[in-house]
């Protein structure tokens, strides 16, 4: 009796012992209230990854409420946080015509470019979509991993701010620029993830990133 309690006490313990070593999947959150992803004063709540290991500082920078991206090296700024079925405004400007984006669906390892969505932000190119890491969606591409948009550009001067807003509803991504739909992916593989915004060779200013609830 003695030797066959003293068996099931060890099984139960190394049963424990091999669960404290197993890590939980990390749910992403559905938002239920809006969020103020930027708070205007630094970057807390943010991960930076850069390509050639560049120190962050030298590329984002938070001043008077507005988050500053030099644009090089290529690179992202993304949420610590991951995300699903949710939409995301981002209050932006260049100070340079070039080219940024809104990657939705971030999955790890950190690279240049992670498996994501990415929503173009390049001046004039605002609203067409880049798949990459392995991502996939049910649209074919027009060229390379891209869905373009079929609608002219909705996207204000160099200089003037423009509201880039992305919605993300299980399976499908659409983009609004300043109020205007711009294209849509459906069958997406990846529906949640981290948020981030690219640094891809120009200049940028942003004011507000704001997540909020879908609509029923």
């Amino acid at each position: 009796m003695k030797r066959t309690f003293a068996s099931f006490a060890l099984i139960v313990l190394l049963g424990l012992a091999s669960g404290l070593g197993a890590e939980e999947p990390v749910r992403p959150i559905v938002p239920t209230a809006k969020i103020e992803l930027f708070n205007g004063k630094d970057l807390a709540g943010w991960i930076s990854h850069l390509s050639d290991n560049t120190d962050s500082s030298a590329v984002w920078s938070v001043k008077d409420g507005i988050l500053a991206c030099t644009g090089k090296p290529n690179g992202y700024l993304r949420t610590e946080k991951s995300y699903s079925n949710y939409q995301v405004t981002v209050e932006w400007r260049f100070t340079q015509a070039g080219n940024t984006g809104v990657l939705v669906h971030i999955n790890p390892p950190d690279k240049v470019w992670p498996l994501c969505i990415e929503c173009q932000g390049k001046h004039d190119q605002q609203g067409d979509f880049w798949i990459w890491g392995g991502a996939t969606v049910k649209e074919p591409f027009d060229r390379k991993n891209g869905v373009l948009r079929k609608v002219p550009s909705a996207e204000k001067p160099v200089g003037e701010w423009n509201t880039y807003q992305v919605v993300c509803r299980a399976d499908t991504v659409t983009i609004f620029v300043n109020g205007q739909k711009m294209n849509s992916v459906t069958g997406a593989n990846v529906t949640s993830g981290q948020i981030g915004i690219q640094s891809e060779g120009a200049a940028l200013e942003v004011r507000r990133v704001t997540l909020e609830p879908l609509s029923p």
